[in-house]
């Protein structure tokens, strides 16, 4: 079982790096690894699990995180209708994307993370992103809103962003014409 202290903070080398191709069909040990990523989700967001093991709540958890450099990540999160995105993704990109942005009113968090970063994170609205389930089944995801922005920090693991490098540094809550603001 994964705790908050297997997760790697801000500043460990590893979130910094571009994560390593993971190759097809994925071995036990790369299933086994996002089954774990799933299980983290599920306890963190179930309120008795997360606070007898001390665990922050998160929709979303890249292997970067866990100290494994490899492009695989896991999300559990739900859009405004109550539709749900839960994924374990291996080798993700993205292969469209909306020229239209949006941000989270609240701003970002992130697991790794332990202090609050005031600001807006712009993301794409609109993201067509393609990857591979645990099986090594091709999947294509159209996402919008809530599950676009978390997909999109997500990846941004695999590829050494961290969620705060998108933040304005003159204006931290600059808000680019066109955006859409996502309440959570």
């Amino acid at each position: 079982m994964i705790l908050m202290k297997d997760i790697i903070r801000e500043g460990h080398e590893t979130l910094r790096e571009v994560a390593k191709e993971v190759p097809l069909p994925p071995s036990q040990a790369d299933i086994d690894t996002l089954n774990k990523m799933e299980e983290f989700l599920i306890n963190s967001q179930d309120d008795e699990i997360g606070e007898k093991y001390g665990l922050r709540p998160g929709v979303g958890l890249a292997a970067p995180q866990i100290n494994v450099s490899k492009r695989m990540f896991a999300v559990r999160v739900e859009d405004d209708n109550g539709k749900e995105y839960y994924y374990a993704l291996i080798n993700p990109k993205i292969v469209s994307h909306s020229v239209e942005k949006s941000y989270l009113t609240s701003g970002e968090g992130c697991l790794s993370v332990d202090r609050d970063i005031p600001g807006y994170v712009m993301r794409y609205s609109r993201v067509t992103l393609k990857g591979f389930d645990k099986n090594g089944t091709e999947v294509k995801l159209r996402l919008r809103g809530l599950p676009a922005i978390v997909f999109q920090h997500e990846l941004d693991h695999l590829n050494g962003v961290m969620f705060y490098d998108h933040i304005n540094k003159q204006d931290p809550f600059h808000i680019p014409e066109n955006a859409i603001p996502i309440e959570r």
